[in-house]
């Protein structure tokens, strides 16, 4: 962009100023330019997000979105988005190591904890409440 710019007549201001705040980008910023396959816009992130919750919903049968995508987001995502480029056998997708599965299985666990103790509150508010007003009054009573 930087060479033509004698050439650019009444346009050569507004080149220089295009020149002068790309310079200042991030280098990584437009990335989706040298990787294959990732996404150039919003609309085709749209599309690929899109598409994950319109087979959501073919699968589950439900009108809204599955809570699972918030749970389970980054492995559905990838499942969704990997099976789109080809198809897998049962061997690829056992897991290499054991260890690397618990581990995701922990993380994926750390994650659903709290909207099942959300759920504790609607089934018996009442001992609920008593439980975390004696948390609360411990932590703020000297020993």
């Amino acid at each position: 962009m930087g060479q033509p710019q004698a050439k650019a007549g009444t346009l050569a201001p507004a080149m220089a100023h295009f020149l002068k705040v790309s310079r200042s980008y991030w280098p990584g910023l437009f990335r989706c330019y040298s990787v294959p396959d990732l996404p150039r816009t919003n609309n085709d992130l749209e599309q690929f997000f899109g598409a994950y919750r319109y087979h959501e919903r073919r699968a589950t049968g439900r009108t809204v979105a599955s809570p699972a995508g918030v749970l389970r987001g980054a492995v559905r995502l990838v499942a969704c988005a990997a099976t789109r480029l080809r198809p897998f056998t049962s061997e690829e997708l056992a897991p290499d190591s054991v260890s690397a599965w618990q581990e995701l299985r922990q993380a994926l666990e750390t994650r659903r904890q709290p909207r099942t103790q959300r759920w504790r509150c609607r089934r018996d508010p009442a001992p609920y409440l008593v439980q975390l007003e004696a948390k609360l009054l411990q932590l703020s009573l000297p020993p």
